[in-house]
């Protein structure tokens, strides 16, 4: 029997959720129209964390990791709504993670990576009707629908309490969140100040929020890596280029109900190596399981070129690229090639240029085989004219490989609306 797409994230997400709490994704609720909708409005690619990006003790003590201990982090909401679930996410945890209460509230002045919240904004979160949840080991556990308003592109407070811990230095998290959040010792769920606190750039255990939209309304996944997860743009900033893009995107009605969510991470690969699970083996998880996805946007290959940049890995990455085509399209999902910017002067750049010829050769295909829905040129929006190997100085961030905020609002205006409008 085949699943409508509709019926096959329903059936996805049965798979693969935690038994604490799951709604199923076609839920209706009183006051919404047929055809309304579950959406991801944020994701967080999801890792093992490294030794590096642990949380510094006294949070981390051998393998218990969070003992009676605070966690408020800031999601950066793209497509707003006024019903929410959230998820959790243990998908790499070497232990059971015990989450013993979580709530979510409007952040102080509104502002990405503050501590504080607006008083009388907390709301408690729940599954299946329990303030208490424990995730299993290599699953993810969704909350029950969180009544709270938030505005599209507006910030939102998402508060742990873990009372006995992770028991293993294995957990789950996204390293390059470019977002602070705060670890402090004891339950303050919901005080609206916390002091004394241990800032950290990371995102623990959260892997996603999904708003109850319309019909019209959808999702663009954007899988990739550091370029994408943002590194050099500014923390707390907001200034990556999917967030221009959902700027860009909101400006427009016939864009305005297109939520932006983020699926990479840095130092991410396609085909094989690099940090965190490939492209290729991820795809299932980031792209075809999360919720209300309409359109797709690759932008990854540039590790895998600057690893070993020859004329197999170039064609490994064609078929890769096919691949996700191919999924997407049985999902009915739209996608864009976007083609991979320069990185003459960084060390991806070998002196017998074979990573440079490999890259123009997937640019080439990209730009010219119409296997793609559509073609985001992001090479050319950010290439010196004079020198195409190479980065636009004022685009560089530093190291002739990562954008600044300028060079990334560049990619978000490269990106062809067509993709979502059509």
């Amino acid at each position: 029997m085949k699943l409508s797409r509709r019926s096959w994230f329903a059936a996805v997400a049965a798979l693969t959720l935690g038994a604490a709490g799951a709604v199923p994704a076609t839920t209706a609720y009183a006051g919404t129209s047929a055809g309304d909708h579950w959406v991801a409005t944020w994701t967080s690619m999801p890792q093992l964390t490294e030794a590096s990006n642990m949380p510094p003790a006294p949070y981390t003590q051998g393998s218990q990791v969070m003992a009676d201990t605070t966690l408020r982090q800031t999601l950066h909401v793209s497509v707003g709504g006024s019903r929410f679930r959230l998820h959790l996410n243990n998908v790499f945890g070497g232990a059971v993670l015990p989450i013993t209460a979580a709530s979510v509230a409007v952040p102080a002045g509104g502002a990405a990576g503050v501590s504080g919240i607006q008083a009388g904004s907390a709301k408690a979160v729940t599954f299946g009707g329990q303030k208490s949840v424990t995730v299993a080991t290599g699953r993810e556990a969704l909350s029950d629908p969180l009544d709270i308003t938030v505005a599209s592109g507006a910030n939102l407070t998402v508060t742990l309490y873990l009372a006995k811990g992770q028991a293993s230095s294995r957990i789950t998290s996204h390293p390059g969140s470019r977002t602070t959040s705060y670890l402090m010792k004891g339950n303050h769920l919901t005080d609206t100040t916390l002091a004394g606190t241990t800032r950290v750039d990371h995102w623990y255990f959260l892997s996603g929020l999904d708003v109850w939209a319309p019909e019209r309304a959808g999702a663009v996944v954007l899988l990739g890596d550091s370029l994408t997860d943002g590194r050099g743009s500014t923390t707390n900033g907001n200034d990556r280029w999917p967030d221009a893009l959902f700027t860009r995107l909101q400006k427009q009605g016939a864009t305005a109900n297109v939520a932006v969510v983020n699926e990479a991470a840095g130092g991410n690969a396609v085909l094989s190596g690099g940090l965190g699970p490939t492209a290729v083996s991820r795809f299932d998880r980031d792209v075809l399981s999360q919720s209300g996805v309409k359109w797709l946007v690759v932008f990854e290959g540039v590790n895998d070129l600057g690893g070993n940049g020859s004329p197999q890995t170039a064609a490994s990455l064609i078929a890769a690229y096919r691949q996700f085509i191919t999924k997407a399209h049985a999902a009915g999902i739209k996608v864009s090639g976007a083609t991979i910017t320069p990185f003459g002067g960084n060390s991806y750049d070998n002196a017998a240029r074979t990573h440079e010829a490999a890259r123009q050769t997937v640019n080439s295909w990209i730009r010219t085989s119409n296997e793609f829905d559509a073609v985001a040129d992001f090479d050319q929006a950010v290439r010196d004219p004079a020198n195409p190997r190479r980065l636009r100085s004022a685009y560089d961030s530093g190291d002739h490989l990562h954008l600044n905020p300028a060079g990334y609002l560049a990619l978000a205006d490269a990106v062809p609306t067509t993709l979502v409008t059509r």
